[in-house]
C-alpha cells in the first residue's frame, strides 16, 4: 500500500473525499479534504453513471490540490437498503475422535469463520463483510480470543453483511471510469465507527445513526462487535421536501432554508428571527419565523428516529450502556441531540465528530465527514486487509509528486 489512503464517501446529497498520509511514526494524518454536491446519486444508489463519474473526479481532484498528492486509488463505502445483515454460526472439531483436546491455532480460527459463512446467498448479492462476534470453546461461555486455548470443539458466531452486486458494479465502474482504481468497499456505518466511536463505547453497547440525505442507516455495536445493521429509505431530503410543499418553494430554496434556519427541537432554538420565503413565479416573498420552520421539520425528524428505534428493537433487543452517536449531514441540525434523547428515552446521545488526526483539523472534524475519515482510518488499521473478499489489485500507487515512500501496511488483529 502506498503512503496515502483516500476515502471517498458517495452520499445522496454530497460526495466527500479525505486524503490521509501515513507518517514516519506509522500514524495517519489528514492532509486533504473536499466536498461536492452529489450528482447522479439517489438514496445511496448510482442512477446516472456519467454524472456520478464527473462528480467523483471533481471531488478527488480538489482534495489532490490541497494535499499535493496524485491519487490513483481510493476506498469507498456503501449503505442504504441494498445492504443486509444476518447472524450465522459455524463449528469446527479441533481434536480427532477419541483424542484429547489440543491448542487452537490461527488456522483453526480461520476455518471456523469459513464454516460460519458457508451459507447460501442469492445470486444477485455479494458478501461484503464476515465479522466475528464471539467464539465458543467446548460449549462454554463466549470469548473473544480463542487462540492458544485447549479445545475439542470450536464454534464461531458471526455477522454476515451482504449487498447488491449491481450496486457494487455501478460504484466500481464509476470510480474506474473517473480514472481511479478501487482498493475496497466498506459498510458505511462500520467506516464511521472507526472515526467516531471509542473502545469503551464499543464494549458497553452503542448505536451509530447516520442521518443521510436519502437514507438513514444505523449499526448496533456491543461487546466490541457489530450486532446488526438497519436502514430506512428516509433522510434529510424528505425534510427538504416537506418545507418545499408547505411553503411553496423550490427544492433548492427549501434546502437553503433548512440549512440556514432549520431546527428540529423548539427548545434548542437559539433566538427567534424572521425567515424570508422566496416567491415562486413572480410572487412576492413571504415572511415567517424560525419557529414555523421548526414545526415543519420536527415531526419528520421525529418520524425518522422513531422508525430507526423500532427497527433496532426488532433486530437487537439488547440492554445497551454506551451512547447513541449521530453522524451524517443531518447531525448538523440544531436540536438533533435533544430530539434523539426524547425518542430513545435517554440522555446518552452525542454528535459523532471524527477524532483528531492532525493536519487540517477544521475541515474534517464534522459529523458529515465521519464516513470519509473512517474509511481512511479503518483501511489503515487493516479493517479490510488482504484477505477481505472485496480486495482488488491496485492499478497504481498513490504518491506524492516526485517523492516515493516505502510500503507500509498494518494488519488488524481481528478478522474483519
Amino acid at each position: 500500500m502506498g503512503n496515502i489512503i483516500v476515502g471517498l464517501d458517495l452520499g445522496t446529497s454530497n460526495v466527500r473525499t479525505v486524503i490521509g498520509e501515513i507518517t514516519e511514526d506509522n500514524k495517519i494524518e489528514i492532509i486533504g479534504t473536499a466536498q461536492k454536491a452529489s450528482a447522479g446519486l439517489r438514496n445511496g444508489i448510482i442512477v446516472n453513471r456519467e454524472s456520478a463519474m464527473e462528480c467523483i473526479k471533481s471531488c478527488i481532484e480538489e482534495a489532490e490540490q490541497k494535499a499535493g498528492y496524485e491519487v490513483y486509488s481510493c476506498v469507498t463505502a456503501i449503505g442504504g437498503q441494498q445492504v443486509e445483515s444476518q447472524n450465522s454460526t459455524g463449528f469446527l472439531p479441533i481434536a480427532s475422535h477419541g483424542k484429547g483436546a489440543r491448542e487452537i491455532t490461527k488456522q483453526d480460527i480461520k476455518n471456523v469463520i469459513d464454516a460460519s459463512n458457508s451459507i447460501n446467498i442469492p445470486y444477485d448479492r455479494k458478501m461484503l463483510h464476515v465479522i466475528p462476534q464471539n467464539f465458543i470453546i467446548d460449549g462454554n461461555l463466549p470469548c473473544k480470543e480463542p487462540l492458544g486455548n485447549l479445545a475439542v470443539r470450536l464454534e464461531a458466531e458471526v455477522l454476515i453483511i451482504t449487498t447488491s452486486k449491481t450496486a457494487i458494479a455501478n460504484i466500481t465502474q464509476c470510480i474506474e471510469r473517473a480514472g481511479y482504481s478501487l482498493d475496497n468497499i466498506m459498510l458505511k456505518t462500520l467506516a464511521s465507527m472507526h472515526a467516531v466511536m471509542d473502545p469503551e463505547e464499543r464494549d458497553l453497547g452503542s448505536i451509530i445513526i447516520d442521518l443521510g440525505g436519502g437514507t438513514t442507516d444505523a449499526i448496533v455495536i456491543n461487546k466490541d462487535a457489530p450486532v446488526c445493521t438497519v436502514s430506512i429509505p428516509v433522510g434529510g431530503n424528505l425534510v427538504t421536501n416537506d418545507i418545499a410543499v408547505v411553503k411553496g418553494v423550490s427544492a433548492a430554496n427549501a434546502e437553503k432554508i433548512k440549512i440556514e434556519d432549520g431546527c428540529c427541537w423548539l427548545e434548542a432554538m437559539e433566538g427567534e428571527r424572521e425567515v424570508i420565503i422566496p416567491g415562486a413565479g413572480g410572487r412576492p416573498p413571504e415572511v415567517c419565523t424560525r419557529s414555523e420552520i421548526c414545526e415543519i421539520i420536527e415531526p419528520r425528524m421525529q418520524e425518522i428516529f422513531t422508525m430507526i428505534r423500532d427497527e433496532i428493537i426488532d433486530r437487537a433487543n439488547l440492554q445497551l450502556s454506551g451512547n447513541i452517536i449521530l453522524t451524517g449531514g443531518g447531525a448538523l441540525m440544531p436540536g438533533v441531540v435533544q430530539l434523539a434523547e426524547s425518542v430513545f428515552g435517554t440522555t446518552a446521545v452525542r454528535i459523532g465528530v471524527p477524532g483528531d488526526f492532525g493536519g487540517i483539523r477544521g475541515e474534517y472534524r464534522r459529523p458529515d465527514f465521519a464516513t470519509a475519515v473512517g474509511l481512511v482510518n479503518g483501511y489503515f488499521e487493516g479493517f479490510c486487509g488482504p484477505d477481505s473478499p472485496n480486495k482488488k489489485s491496485k492499478k497504481g500507487q498513490n504518491e506524492k509528486h516526485s517523492d516515493e515512500m516505502g510500503l507500509i501496511q498494518k494488519f488488524f488483529k481481528k478478522f474483519f
